[in-house]
């Protein structure tokens, strides 16, 4: 690695290196102990004589800046006082300084806490400990040859073609969605797939349609593009379609798995939503998180597939399937949009990893995929029958769960008399991470209630996790 130093003219060169050398050890850029290059080497760099840089160099050692070591090196031995720093400007003082206020006021919700509890049901994670390591590895190993022998240019902003046909595959074979592999584009995680959408569709005011409660990213994400958030509510059969307003360009929905309530959207809320997007000419996103986990009830159909106007943006994940840190998602766009976001993918990130779209394609095509969710849908639905048992029994007078035939979370409403703070505080406590409900509501009434994350939470520790909440149930009712 070369050492930044820069030369202007032909005067007083020695006294230029030895300034900014100096600078950089006073600045910090070079750390007391980094090596500095050879005098001979630097030279060769700065197309100077050996000679200039040898007198920098005996000038910084006599200011105990350098020290040589015979054999090794020069070293930084230590830095000066530092030089009072020039003015900066402030992000108010900038003439975007309205523009970052905006920004800097949203909150980043769903974090992870600080501390995670022994017993956490924090919603997202997935059973990383039950993960196939060994197959993951060797689809890994598979994607590092295929980038090997590529040809060492980008790659194509949708992803590659076999990833492409690879979930299109999947998406029909688990969710009966209808689509070829060129309606797929390759995203770095859902958030990135609603963003696109967000990108091609919203300008300043104009009016996107989201659950409430519902999923904070998303509507931040349209918040940011300058849109109107309208704030649907949401009953036993999901979205209210009639509350969705006449200047509707773009409706964010969960209809599988409701977020974060948890019930389905009926059959006829769904045919509602498709019809009223149809007289809107409104696009809907479709926001497929985990819907592969199903326990009762027939399979409903994706609201994709029952698109016949081209109206519906199918958005899958890979995170909750597997693991969140891969951080690969889909979306399968509507003809009408295709174009318009695969060029808004190109010049937001150009492509996702290839190395990355080779293992997962490689990980779908050899089966390893199904094979995971099915040992997940067993332990999931061990873990959701020992939640919902106890929720039905001796917590059943305080907490009251909401029917979810799919996913890894539910949610459970709390009775008026419990103290949702206090109960929160004091299952932190005793090392139980519970999580209310009112974060996710904007406009409409918060709702008392608590989410389960099933995930991530081993089986074993979910009775002795409930056994402390009915305590403190037992204790502030």
């Amino acid at each position: 690695m070369e050492l930044h130093v820069v030369i202007e003219g032909d005067k007083d060169l020695a006294g230029q290196v030895y300034r900014q050398i100096k600078e950089a050890i006073q600045s910090g850029r070079l750390a007391v102990g980094e090596q500095v290059p050879p005098s001979r080497l630097l030279a060769q760099q700065l197309q100077v004589s050996r000679k200039t840089v040898s007198e920098a160099y005996a000038r910084l050692t006599m200011d105990k800046l350098l020290a040589g070591q015979v054999g090794t090196g020069t070293f930084v031995t230590a830095a000066t006082q530092p030089q009072p720093s020039p003015r900066r400007f402030a992000a108010k003082d900038l003439a975007a300084g309205a523009t970052l206020k905006n920004w800097l006021g949203r909150s980043m919700p769903l974090q992870l806490p600080e501390r995670r509890s022994a017993y956490d049901f924090f919603g997202g994670g997935a059973a990383k400990n039950h993960f196939p390591v060994a197959e993951w590895r060797q689809c890994i190993l598979h994607g590092l040859r295929k980038s090997q022998a590529a040809r060492g240019y980008y790659s194509e902003p949708q992803g590659l073609p076999v990833l492409r046909e690879s979930i299109a595959r999947h998406s029909a074979f688990a969710r009966g969605v209808q689509c070829v592999p060129m309606d797929v584009l390759v995203t770095n995680g859902a958030q990135q797939a609603i963003d696109l959408v967000a990108r091609v569709l919203i300008e300043p005011g104009c009016t996107v349609a989201v659950e409430d409660p519902g999923y904070p990213p998303a509507r931040l994400t349209f918040a940011s593009q300058g849109a109107h958030i309208a704030c649907i509510p949401v009953d036993a059969e999901g979205m209210m379609v009639e509350h969705i307003p006449d200047d509707t360009r773009l409706i964010y929905v969960t209809p599988a798995h409701q977020f974060p309530l948890g019930m389905p959207m009926s059959l006829a809320r769904r045919k509602a939503l498709l019809k009223r997007a149809g007289e809107l000419g409104a696009i809907i996103i479709e926001d497929d998180y985990d819907s592969e986990f199903r326990y009762e009830g027939r399979p409903t159909d994706s609201l994709q597939s029952m698109d016949s106007e081209g109206l519906v943006a199918f958005v899958g994940t890979f995170s909750k399937v597997m693991q969140p840190e891969l951080r690969i998602g889909y979306l399968i766009a509507p003809p009408a949009i295709r174009e318009a976001v695969t060029v808004a993918k190109h010049l937001c990130d150009w492509h996702a990893p290839t190395m990355m779209q080779w293992a997962l394609a490689k990980f779908i095509d050899d089966g390893y995929l199904q094979k995971h969710i099915r040992r997940c849908h067993a332990m999931y639905a061990s873990r959701r029958e020992k939640l919902l048992s106890r929720l039905n029994t001796d917590l059943a007078p305080w907490l009251q769960p909401i029917a979810a035939t799919a996913g890894f979370h539910l949610t459970a409403l709390v009775s008026e008399e419990v103290d949702m703070h206090q109960l929160l505080q004091l299952a932190r406590r005793v090392d139980v991470g519970l999580y209310g409900i009112d974060v996710f509501y904007h406009e409409m009434p918060p709702v008392p209630g608590l989410f389960f994350g099933y995930g991530a939470i081993e089986t074993l520790d979910i009775e002795p996790a409930l056994d402390r909440v009915k305590a403190i149930l037992t204790e502030i009712a």
